[in-house]
């Protein structure tokens, strides 16, 4: 959480430099999954381990977002609330977090716009919504992915489209209730982000 507060701290320094600044909200659909699950079972000393990727679902994000402009060149911060859900063979992987991407981004052609940056992600609640599971809370409160797409923004209204993906793993721990059989899931998704923000 210090690491967010931090960040904010350097968008407000940026927005007393900049030539044009817009805040507002926004929200949307995201469709895609968390990372792969890896299940192993150790009975009488005989170990054996699979390998799954999850089904894609769809997801939803709401939040904040500001935009600050300098020579044609804009700097986007944005405070996201996400739900994510994945489906794996033997249960359903339910994720929470809030996700802090900063864009860079430049205007191409009329109102279309591309943009890409980092994506910081802090994870709030991680379940399985099976009760014959159980979970623990992921290896790292907080991961930078990254994400990138294009846009297009019709007077204060705009539509974003785009692409998230993961540098570094971040795996949860679990097992079945009463064997011992575990897996270990990724947390950071792959996702497409659909969105619809409005400027105040």
């Amino acid at each position: 959480m210090k690491k967010l507060m931090l960040i904010a701290l350097i968008f407000t320094g940026f927005s007393m430099s900049a030539q044009t600044a817009e805040f507002g909200i926004k929200g949307g659909l995201n469709y895609g999954a968390t990372g792969e699950y890896e299940s192993f079972s150790d009975v009488s000393g005989d170990f054996t381990s699979s390998f799954e990727d999850g089904e894609n679902k769809t997801g939803f994000h709401a939040g904040l977002f500001a935009q600050f402009e300098i020579v044609g060149i804009f700097l986007q911060p944005e405070l996201m609330y996400t739900e994510l859900n994945t489906e794996y063979s033997d249960f359903d992987y339910k994720l929470s977090k809030i996700d802090a991407p900063v864009l860079l981004g430049i205007n191409v052609l009329g109102p279309l716009n591309i943009k890409a940056g980092p994506s910081f992600q802090y994870v709030l609640k991680n379940e399985i919504e099976d009760a014959g599971y159980e979970i623990e809370d992921v290896e790292r409160d907080i991961t930078v992915g990254y994400q990138l797409g294009a846009g297009i923004d019709l007077g204060r209204l705009g539509f974003d489209l785009r692409h998230e993906g993961s540098f570094q793993d971040n795996f949860a721990q679990g097992g079945e209730i009463a064997t011992d059989s575990g897996f270990k899931i990724d947390s950071r998704p792959s996702q497409w982000i659909l969105s619809l923000s409005y400027s105040l």
